[in-house]
Order: C-alpha cells, then structure tokens, then sequence
C-alpha cells in the first residue's frame, strides 16, 4: 500500500513539473506577444508602418496593420482613418467580402465623416469589379449598380461621383447586354412572349444604352411573329423618331411594309401604357432615308478623375465606358 502511494506521488510530481516547465516554455514564446498587447506602439508610428506596407503593394499585411491600429488605439485620430484604409487595402488586395465588410463597418459607425465617400467607394469598387461578361450571372452588375446610385445620391460632391456615373453607364449596358442576349435566344426558340418580356426590359429600364434601337426592332419582330400589329406599329413608332437613321428602324419599317402597314403610335398598346407624350399627337416617324445622316462625332474623351488631394488617400483607376456614345433619354415619349 505505501509503495502505491509513493508511486503516485512520484506520478503527480513528475506531471506537475512537466505542466510548469510549458507554462514557462509558453510564456517565454508569447512574451513579446504579451509585451507587444500591453504596450503597444504610438498609433502615429502604427499608421505610417501600415502606409509604408500599402506603399509597398503589400496589401493584406496593410490591412492587417490598419486593423491593428483600429484596434489597439480605438479612441485614436489615427484608428478612424485606419479602419477605412484597411477597408481600401482589402480591396487592392481583391478580398472583396472583407473589403466590402470592414467598409461597411465604417459607414455604419461615421457615416458623415469626410471618409465615408471613400468608405462608399470601396463598397461600389468591389462588386464592380466583380462583373463578369453579359453571358454570365449579372448579380454583381446589379449590386454594383445599387452601390453606385447610393454613392452617387449620398455624396455628389466627392472626387468618386463622377467616376461613379460612368460606371453606371457600364453596369446598365452590361445588363441590358443580358437581357439581349436571353431575349434573342427566346426570339430564336420561337418563344415570343418570353422574348418580349427581355426586351421590355430594356426598354423600361435601360433606356440610356447602346441596346435600346435593336430592342425596339425585336419587338416590332416579336409582336409582328404573334400577331399583335399595333404593338409593333408603336415600337417602330418609337424608334422612327428617335433613330430615323438607324439600321434597325429600317428593318422594322420593312417588316410593317410586308405587313400592310406602317410605325404608329397606338393608345392602347403597352408602350403607350408605360410612356407619355411630352407633345400633343406626339410626331410621326416617316420612312427611313435611303443614306443615313452624318453621324455626330464621339465625346473627345471620358472623364478622367483629378489626382486625390490627400497625400495618403488610395489612387482611383477609372474606367471607360463600353461606348463613347453619349447616353440620352430617347424623345416623343418618356418613361413615367
């Protein structure tokens, strides 16, 4: 019996020095990091530490430092700033979630400082630069396109507004390009009333893009396919008057010829449901000239933002439009 007890004593000695000789091997391995939580450096040379790895290029230790900072000196001048540049750091980085995250953490918590534009910025930036080609889901064009009207309304006056309007221009193409190229495919499957819901679509809501002629002409196309003149006759009307010119007008006038028929605006159709006149009676289109009028020339360039005034603000890329037409509002009718 007492040669048992010895042994357990010996048993419990030995595993209480072994328990010590870790906790002081532990506590030698983490003592720089306890010293490093309990003494941490100036949030001035914590900032400029992050700001030299973002310089760098180096993005993710940035915002691994921009968060430290955020985090070690939460009440500091410094840590504000540090949050919305670890925001803009995850993005150059491309880890959008955590961009998109830690920006929204910002305008959630200073919505009016003067950051919060940028903080915006980033949130827009990172899903549009996630958009991928009319052929694929659209879900990021149509965030970003959220993002960037909230932008755009929120601060109108900030450096990034501009920008943010000729992203619009791209994210509405790139969804009105979508909505095309379901509706041809409808249209080709002999599938009209689908097809016509696409290309409405267009019509309503991207009016301003480069899609809205042939839109126009696959619903004269479709409607004349079902049988359902008038609403053909007013989509040709429509787009007589604003593009007399157009290829597209031309087919579809070609298309009502065969049918006995020419462009006119009809009360009862759908477009003249959705639309309004801006003048009385409205115009009539008439046929299309045999030599198309001279083009207008292209804008000499799109916008270019000026250099950001703050020494340690993020470099803004812009981007071009997927056409240097000028967008407008199409004339005779309008949408209500």
């Amino acid at each position: 019996m007492m040669a048992f007890r010895t042994m357990s004593r010996n048993r419990c000695t030995r595993s209480v020095c072994a328990l010590v000789v870790a906790a002081a091997l532990a506590g030698c391995a983490s003592s720089t990091d306890m010293t490093k939580a309990l003494n941490p450096d100036p949030p001035g040379k914590m900032y400029a530490e992050a700001d030299a790895f973002l310089t760098k290029h180096n993005y993710e230790e940035a915002a691994k430092r921009f968060e430290e900072l955020d985090r070690d000196h939460p009440y500091a001048p410094e840590a504000r700033r540090a949050m919305v540049m670890a925001a803009y750091s995850y993005y150059k980085a491309a880890k959008y979630p955590e961009a998109v995250a830690s920006a929204r953490r910002f305008t959630t918590l200073h919505p009016g400082s003067k950051d919060a534009a940028l903080a915006h910025h980033v949130i827009a930036s990172s899903y549009f630069d996630q958009i991928k080609d009319p052929a694929h889901d659209q879900a990021a064009s149509r965030q970003a396109l959220k993002e960037l009207k909230v932008l755009i309304s929120r601060y109108p006056e900030s450096q990034y507004a501009r920008q943010a309007e000729n992203r619009v221009r791209i994210c509405e193409d790139s969804l009105a390009a979508s909505e095309m190229n379901v509706g041809r495919y409808y249209l080709r499957k002999g599938q009209y009333v689908a097809a016509i819901n696409r290309f409405k679509t267009v019509v309503s809501e991207y009016q301003t893009t480069q899609h809205i002629e042939e839109a126009l002409h696959r619903l004269v196309e479709a409607n004349v396919a079902l049988g359902i003149i008038p609403e053909a006759q007013s989509a040709a009307a429509v787009l007589g008057y604003n593009y007399p010119n157009s290829k597209w007008y031309k087919n579809s006038y070609a298309l009502l010829q065969k049918q006995g028929v020419k462009p006119q605006h009809s009360e009862g159709s759908w477009i003249a449901r959705q639309w309004k006149k801006i003048a009385p009676g409205g115009a009539k289109p008439a046929a299309p000239n045999a030599q198309p009028a001279a083009q207008q020339p292209a804008p000499s360039g799109n916008p270019v933002l000026e250099p950001l005034p703050p020494e340690r603000e993020p470099a803004v890329d812009v981007p071009t439009a997927s056409t240097n037409r000028t967008p407008r509002r199409m004339g005779l009718m309008s949408l209500e």
